[in-house]
């Protein structure tokens, strides 16, 4: 009997050896795209919780910048008595880097208090992000869940 054992751990290793091969080729091929689209996945049109505003995430110079391409009647009032007399392609996200943890880090712009402040984004799963602000170092921060609406734009 130890014969057949034999030969059956060798076929499990003739098997294994091809398997385990198309295993570390998937991956060194797959790893490059998945970091990719891990670094991207932040880009596209999110809406905040009250659905009140649409901001378009893309590629900038600083990183990632988000522009609103779309307000309600109620936040254009609101920025116009926080003295932003145009909301519509506002730049509200700017300077965002990714940071390693895949964090995303940079300034926020709140129109109705005419202030920006230190922001952070963060991907809950592909269409949900955590979009965190604070007064000063993670100190007095708010944080909102928003969802995708759109790809980017253009």
């Amino acid at each position: 009997m130890p014969y057949g054992r034999n030969i059956l751990a060798r076929m499990q290793m003739k098997l294994f050896r091809p398997l385990l091969a198309l295993t570390v080729l998937a991956a060194a091929i797959a790893g490059p795209a998945a970091a990719q689209t891990a670094d991207q996945a932040i880009f596209g049109v999110w809406r905040n919780p009250k659905n009140s505003v649409h901001v378009d995430v893309r590629p900038c110079a600083a990183g990632a910048c988000g522009v609103v391409v779309w307000a309600n009647a109620d936040a254009q009032a609101d920025a116009r008595k926080g003295g932003t007399e145009n909301l519509i392609g506002l730049q509200l996200f700017r300077n965002f880097n990714q940071q390693a943890n895949g964090r995303w880090r940079g300034k926020v712009f709140v129109p109705d208090l005419n202030a920006t402040f230190s922001g952070s984004a963060e991907l809950i799963d592909r269409d949900h992000l955590r979009a965190r602000g604070c007064l000063f170092a993670n100190v007095l921060c708010k944080a909102q869940v928003w969802v995708r609406v759109a790809p980017p734009l253009g």
